[in-house]
């Protein structure tokens, strides 16, 4: 973990006012303060009982803590609810207040607090203080480097070493992007390559983690000839890059060599979250000048349709954006520590406390994990290209509405009628399965949507020969519905992970086996052994 640029600290997506929230929160309650009222005497006579039912337990203390912040998180979140009635309130402060409601309630809980959680102490007694010792100097430097806490150890996992190992080449580099090509591992191809499109938020490897644990891999085993894009770590020279260049220089350069290395006409595109939704835009731009490029479509916990972004939503609003606006003009690019520390507080009883947990209080050493390097191996983003992105998806829907225009093309979603594999994810933080669902119902062809346990990552990552997998499963086999519960109620569940339908999915849609292309080609030769040099990149 590094220190952060001085130049850099203060700047986050959180930059929100949610003092302003929380003020006009306190005006509903002054002007109505029915709810406030009922909430305190219920806590009272909550309380009041749980005292009484706590004597009874082995431990009295412990018990009585639990009972009361069970008693804290139910009446916050009534209370919270209650004022969100106010019709006085918009959206954004409602969001805010649930946000802040259950940071509250993840803070608060009797594990996170040495006198409230009996292991803590039974942790020092049997080290004799030593685990308090460790656990201080884990907090110091953790503070130092930023302030949250150590979630894995920093270089116990490196990628080119670790992760990212499925064998390839370089074979394209533009100042946005690299396009890697990965060696075949079958005797036979399919003829129509397959082209991964990861999010720009973090690096591309979270589609090619360790292996046994890679969906690159397992495409390349399944007979793909794949191609995927590694975005560059942009600094202030990149400054000024908009949507636009993403698709240009990003989506439809990367289809340029898969389609020149294997003289194939069309490309298969799968893609996560915001890559998604550029590759989505990319076939509606494809679409509006007639070209069909793109075979098929696979959206991973993708946003189309930005209606309800689930808790991301209070972080974006007009304001916040303005003043996101005005502190990225310094530097000119987001910091990659910013977007992290929104992610890490969408999930604060995991990525938060439960690290504070373990290392600041029980002094333990975090274990390795694949999914947690990547986390925390975030990229900056140009200041234009990520303003643009918040205010025409996410604040004013655009792409949505078919008024989103990139590189001189209005986009509609509707015209894209290519076959769609699109997963959502249960637990989703980041693109609510619900929505996933919505943006399905904008594309104009034959979708396939597919519902994975588990949340916006490890949904994805959902390998079938992981123990994860056995407790998984997944639902299908349901056309799309108006309703999201609707499609719920029709979809068949199936046991396991979800890849191996996908497989079979992709498969019907990716051209008979031919003999493997060569490595690159004349106008696109192998430049450097995967992952690359932007991967490697600070």
């Amino acid at each position: 973990m590094t220190r952060q640029a001085a130049s850099e600290r203060g700047v986050t997506i959180g930059a929100v006012a949610f003092a302003t929230a929380l003020g006009e929160a306190a005006r509903s309650l002054a002007l109505h303060p029915l709810p406030a009222v009922r909430a305190a005497a219920d806590f009272a006579t909550g309380s009041g009982l749980a005292a009484v039912a706590s004597l009874g337990t082995a431990s009295p203390w412990y018990a009585l803590l639990r009972a009361e912040h069970e008693l804290f998180a139910r009446n916050l979140r009534d209370l919270v609810a209650a004022v969100a009635t106010d019709p006085e309130l918009g959206a954004p402060t409602r969001r805010k207040l649930a946000f802040l409601a259950e940071q509250a309630v993840a803070a608060s809980a009797p594990e996170n607090w040495p006198w409230s959680n009996p292991a803590v102490l039974r942790r020092a007694l049997d080290t004799g203080g030593r685990s308090l010792l460790r656990g201080a100097r884990s907090a110091l430097r953790d503070l130092a480097a930023g302030g949250a806490p150590l979630q894995t150890p920093v270089g116990a996992l490196v990628p080119g070493r670790d992760l990212a190992l499925t064998p390839g080449a370089v074979v394209f580099r533009n100042r946005l992007v690299e396009v890697i090509q990965y060696a075949p591992r079958t005797a036979g191809v399919h003829a129509v390559p397959l082209l991964v499109s990861p999010p720009w938020v973090n690096k591309y490897y979270v589609l090619d983690l360790a292996p046994g644990r890679s969906l690159v891999e397992w495409a390349v085993a399944h007979g793909h000839t794949v191609f995927a894009i590694s975005y560059r770590n942009p600094d202030a020279a990149l400054r000024d890059l908009t949507l636009s260049d993403y698709l240009e220089d990003g989506l439809l350069a990367a289809l340029d060599v898969a389609t020149d290395v294997t003289g194939a006409a069309e490309v298969n595109v799968a893609a996560l979250c915001v890559g998604g939704t550029l590759a989505a835009a990319g076939a509606a731009w494809l679409a509006a000048r007639g070209e069909r490029r793109i075979r098929s479509l696979t959206l991973l916990n993708t946003l189309l349709d930005f209606t309800d972004p689930g808790p991301l939503g209070a972080f974006i609003d007009d304001e916040a954006v303005d003043r996101l606006e005005r502190s990225l003009a310094p530097i000119g690019y987001f910091p990659a520590a910013g977007m992290k520390a929104v992610f890490d507080l969408l999930r604060p009883r995991d990525l938060l406390w439960g690290y504070a947990l373990r290392g600041w209080l029980l002094g333990e050493d975090p274990p390795a994990s694949d999914l947690l390097t990547w986390n925390a191996d975030a990229t900056r983003m140009p200041a234009a290209m990520h303003i643009e992105y918040l205010r025409t998806c996410y604040l004013e829907n655009r792409l949505a509405e078919g008024k989103l225009e990139l590189a001189g093309q209005r986009l509609d979603l509707g015209t894209v009628r290519q076959d769609a594999y699109v997963v959502g994810a249960v637990a989703d933080h980041i693109a609510p399965w619900t929505s996933a669902h919505a943006g399905a119902r904008l594309l104009g062809g034959d979708v396939r949507f597919v519902l994975s346990t588990a949340g916006h990552v490890a949904g994805v990552v959902n390998p079938p020969g992981d123990p994860a997998a056995a407790r998984r499963r997944y639902w299908t086999d349901a056309p799309l519905a108006a309703d999201p519960a609707t499609w719920l109620a029709a979809a068949v569940e199936r046991p396991g992970s979800w890849w191996p339908d996908w497989a079979e999915w992709l498969a019907a849609r990716a051209g008979e086996l031919v003999p493997p292309p060569p490595t690159g080609s004349a106008a696109h030769p192998a430049l450097e052994p995967a992952p690359g040099r932007y991967l490697l990149e600070p």
